[in-house]
């Protein structure tokens, strides 16, 4: 068994300490160390500024698709102070990515002018296409720190184009692997790495400006990182970064007190890996809660899978510390220093902790996100009003690829699925219902860069009702999306989330409901006539394909009575011109007793199209008159009847 620690020596909390015992111990007093702390992440969300504005590739230009972060010289063990606020995913990982490289190619072989790379989710976390860029900052002669950017390559080889897919059976099938190695040296490129990347990828001709781009902006961190040394000393600033993790590491501890001390177990589930539709892959953790520590024991989790479904123990620690951050810890920086008062337990070989060659990581994140939900519902009982509902629970991936007209290739990654949704609903109001899941923080790609990228059209993106999870506050709304495709096409869709409904509700609120994935062949519909196009009553349904979801046999329906069905029966469709793909995302969970609801917000969910006439009765007891499709603003609320509707409801609990 490994057990992954940061327990560190016993020490005096910041806030006891005179300034005399600060000044020792940092290299600084407390207001050097607080503008420094904050001059860090000044310097990440630049890097990422100058890249977001200036790259080529849709992953990273429209997706946000990459981190900043800084880390401390390797003689403190590379504490990073500062993150960006970007995607959350890369952020746990990079610390120990970092040193991990760094101490494999050796500190003390590095100069100035260097950086170094490597994407091996074994040593650096995700998965191939996520590169890690590491530049040292040098004083004189000694390393005062490193700047590192990790960003989303289109393509990294393999078998499948851009690799988005969940049938890959081993880490040969995946792509490329670069080990620590220089990517430039004396700023100038390392011809031999730029080979190995770009002889074994496709889409180089985007790929060659995104990497040009990334070298300028850790250039930009260095300069800003070395003119901070050079103003407030190399001791002063070293001491700051140790100050700012210690901060997060104090702030995490004083949260974790806040948890009564005991026991608490969670799960959660994917539906099932590329193979066979008979195993599901559970996440358990056990969480141990004594005083300012905790422990969280993942041993009762599944075998790893036999495709490229799992993650790997550094996805599973950074869902751990983002999952803590939304529970308890939502003030506190999110630097290295958050996760030394937890300890991690976790057997190799679990699909939240896969080992190579056959434990091969390609979609983590819809393995790391169940380790979030497993928290959230671990400790739900215990937080009572502060408990998180479940949100969309997975990226519900479409990826496709195939030829213009005129023979250029085309490739499309995430543009067509199910990638944004609801959040769960909390105790400070209703959730948002399109974003992407907890461990994300990217952005949306715009219709129009999503159209220009591929020969596509994407039809519908909209809400549906009576999906968000009902409650004192609502859960989010599932989404529909609809993408037509303009040429034949190659598509490999990857639903992995929805088995179980993912929008758990807590506090008393109800689940969201579940969601599913259609495809509509050529000449099912008219796409000109938009009334035509299917909506969740249309009988149309019945002659679509079903991709995935449980889904009523009979009207091929979301149903929770349903039947599963196995996204990967057949794990690459092939369709002609004309075919349109639907995705319906699963919804949020709702917080809260929804028969306590106050009326008039369900009368605006109405009228908003959240909520059905009938789900305002069914779902809240709320009794709406009118006709919300054509006199939204004349609805009214029959009070009486909504009185004896509820009371009744409340009789029959």
């Amino acid at each position: 068994m490994i057990e992954l620690t940061n327990a560190a020596a016993a020490r005096t909390p910041l806030r006891e300490l005179d300034e005399a015992t600060f000044q020792a111990r940092y290299d600084c007093d407390r207001f050097t160390a607080t503008v420094l702390a904050s001059r860090y992440r000044y310097v990440v969300k630049h890097m990422c500024t100058g890249l977001l504005t200036n790259a080529f590739s849709a992953s990273l230009r429209d997706w946000y698709d990459f981190a900043a972060t800084i880390s401390g010289p390797p003689e403190h063990d590379y504490p990073m102070p500062a993150v960006s606020d970007s995607l959350a995913l890369f952020l746990g990982t990079m610390a120990d990515g970092t040193r991990n490289i760094v101490e494999e190619y050796g500190a003390e072989r590095l100069r100035p002018g260097d950086v170094l790379v490597c994407n091996d989710p074994y040593r650096v976390g995700n998965h191939v296409n996520d590169i890690l860029f590491v530049r040292p900052v040098f004083a004189g002669e000694r390393i005062v720190g490193f700047v590192n950017l990790k960003a989303h390559m289109l393509d990294m080889g393999g078998t499948v184009p851009a690799g988005f897919s969940a049938t890959k059976r081993n880490v040969y099938e995946n792509g490329v692997v670069i080990p620590p190695m220089l990517m430039y040296q004396d700023d100038e490129p390392v011809r031999s790495t730029f080979s190995l990347l770009f002889d074994n990828a496709r889409m180089g001709e985007l790929m060659l400006p995104d990497v040009k781009s990334i070298f300028q902006n850790v250039l930009l961190g260095e300069r800003l990182l070395r003119e901070t040394v050079e103003r407030y000393g190399a001791e002063a600033c070293v001491g700051a970064m140790r100050y700012a993790c210690d901060q997060s590491a104090d702030a995490m501890a004083d949260a974790l007190e806040r948890i009564p001390d005991g026991v608490y177990e969670g799960s959660d589930t994917i539906d099932a890996d590329g193979v066979d539709a008979e195993e599901q892959f559970r996440v358990a953790v056990r969480i141990v809660k004594r005083g300012r520590r905790a422990e969280l024991d993942f041993s009762g989790s599944s075998r790893q899978a036999r495709t490229c479904i799992n993650c790997g123990w550094m996805d599973t620690k950074t869902a751990v510390g983002v999952a803590l951050k939304f529970l308890v810890d939502s003030e506190g920086a999110f630097t290295s220093g958050a996760f030394r008062p937890l300890d991690v337990v976790l057997p190799p070989g679990t699909f939240v902790s896969a080992m190579p060659p056959d434990g091969a990581i390609m979609v983590y994140w819809e393995s790391s996100q169940p380790v979030v939900h497993a928290i959230f519902r671990a400790l739900a009982g215990v937080l009572g009003e502060d408990a998180i509902g479940g949100d969309l629970g997975s990226g519900c991936m479409h990826n496709a690829n195939g030829v213009r007209d005129d023979g250029t290739p085309w490739v499309s990654a995430l543009h067509a699925g199910g990638e944004h949704g609801p959040w769960g609903a909390t105790k400070h109001g209703d959730a948002d219902s399109y974003q992407v899941i907890m461990l994300c923080n990217n952005l949306d790609t715009a219709v129009e860069a999503c159209e220009a990228e591929s020969p596509m059209i994407l039809l519908r993106k909209e809400y549906a009702p009576d999906t968000g999870g009902a409650g004192v506050n609502r859960g989010g709304a599932a989404v529909l999306k609809d993408s037509l495709w303009l040429t034949p096409a190659q598509h490999y869709s990857t639903p992995l989330h929805l088995r179980h409904r993912s929008g758990f509700g807590v506090h008393g609120g109800a689940d969201g409901a579940g969601g599913g994935v259609w495809l509509f062949e050529p000449g099912v519909f008219d796409v000109a006539d938009a009334r035509r196009l299917p909506d969740d009553g249309s009988q149309r349904y019945r002659e679509a394909i079903a991709i995935g979801g449980v889904l009523d046999p009979a009207t091929q329906l979301p149903d929770p009575a349903g039947e599963y069905v196995f996204y990967a029966d057949v794990p690459i469709r092939d369709t002609a011109r004309g075919a349109v793909y639907r995705y319906r995302t699963n919804g949020g969970g709702g917080w809260g007793d929804p028969f306590t609801r106050a009326p008039e917000r369900v009368m605006r969910d109405v009228r908003d199209g959240y909520v059905s006439v009938g789900g305002a009765a069914r779902d809240y007891g709320v009794v709406v008159l009118g006709d919300p499709a054509h006199d939204p603003e004349g609805l009214t609320i029959d009070a009486a009847a909504t009185d004896a509707l509820r009371e009744a409801t409340r009789e029959a609990r």
